[in-house]
């Protein structure tokens, strides 16, 4: 998904409290008003649905479990549009998900509800996943496998010093040391797997972090921008098409007899 959280959204919560206090004080202005003998027991009655709503609201919160990849696969159908039925898109302007971490889809999925990260098509599609759903979904395109790509060759070598090495005098970082030496990323720290992913992807993404874009306002979210914009035209085209052809041991097309 050209790829933010589940559990309650802060303007519906906000509208229920206001709605309780509003009861609350219809009930106070009620009691006001009645004559003096009225029993107090009806008020003590009215007042209870406002105090214990927050905690029946609170307790409604279901605990998440780990990623079903046959869940996910029914849930992920609507993604097969634009990503492919198994994560391997066909159209190079939207990202291959197979072998993508259930971590980091969770995480875009998550910012694009949220609206930290920015696109009208994903957030039509996130918003009515619930963070389970997010999981399940995750756990389907990481288990899949991402077909190859091929690099230009006129391009390998400034990509391949880019990706492995970095640039010291310009204070870019060798883009393995987060995404590792195959691409294959690092779930734990949630930095995406880059191998096989689609040269044109990879490039307008360098492009719209160089240009000022950002996916979210968090520290983590704040390091390929700052990177990004070290890089000139020549870097992004040349790592872009690198990272097309890195291959890992798992994605290397079958040997010739």
């Amino acid at each position: 998904m050209s790829f933010r959280s589940a559990g309650f959204r802060p303007a519906v919560l906000g509208s229920a409290i206001a709605l309780v206090f509003a009861l609350s004080a219809s009930v106070v202005t009620a009691q006001d008003a009645q004559p003096k003998t009225a029993a107090p027991a009806a008020a003590t009655t009215a007042a209870t649905p406002a105090s214990t709503a927050p905690a029946a609201a609170a307790g409604a919160e279901v605990a998440v479990k780990p990623g079903d990849a046959t869940a996910g696969q029914a849930k992920a159908a609507v993604c097969g549009a634009c990503h492919g039925m198994d994560g391997n898109s066909s159209d190079a302007q939207y990202p291959k998900l197979a072998g993508q971490s259930e971590q980091y889809i969770v995480r875009q999925l998550t910012d694009f509800k949220a609206s930290k990260r920015q696109n009208p098509i994903m957030l039509g599609m996130a918003t009515p996943l619930s963070t389970q759903d997010m999981h399940d979904v995750g756990a389907y395109f990481a288990s899949k496998t991402p077909l190859p790509g091929v690099a230009d060759q006129a391009l390998v070598e400034k990509g391949e010093t880019l990706f492995r090495q970095g640039d010291s005098t310009r204070g870019i970082p060798a883009c393995m040391a987060c995404h590792s030496i195959d691409g294959r990323g690092n779930p734990g720290a949630m930095y995406p797997q880059l191998t096989s992913q689609h040269a044109q992807y990879i490039q307008a993404t360098l492009k719209a972090w160089h240009d000022g874009t950002t996916w979210g306002d968090d520290a983590h979210a704040q390091i390929m921008p700052t990177i990004a914009k070290k890089l000139d035209a020549d870097d992004i085209a040349a790592l872009s098409s690198y990272i097309e052809g890195l291959h890992s041991a798992d994605t290397q097309p079958a040997a010739t007899p």
